[in-house]
């Protein structure tokens, strides 16, 4: 993933069977101090979820973290959301 792509990420999770309905969101910003920040939520459907904030030094640096968490995302089932 190039600096120059959208560099925020929608993942869902369903298994009927399980009752699991779950999303996974993966962005980056920058922060107030001028860091590049890596946010993470996730949740259940419908409902509030966490949210953590991690800072790197540099949008590379970032975008490494990004796509190391999509990948062990869509390992354990989830799959990006059209739209």
């Amino acid at each position: 993933m190039s600096e120059d792509t959208i560099q925020y990420l929608v993942l869902d999770r369903y298994d009927p069977s399980c009752n699991m309905a779950r999303y996974y969101v993966l962005s980056i910003e920058t922060s107030l101090f001028g860091d590049a920040a890596l946010i993470r939520q996730w949740g259940r459907i419908g409902r509030s979820g966490q949210t953590r904030i991690e800072l790197y030094e540099t949008r590379s640096r970032a975008v490494e973290a990004l796509e190391t968490w999509l990948q062990r995302k869509r390992r354990r089932g989830y799959e990006i959301r059209d739209g």
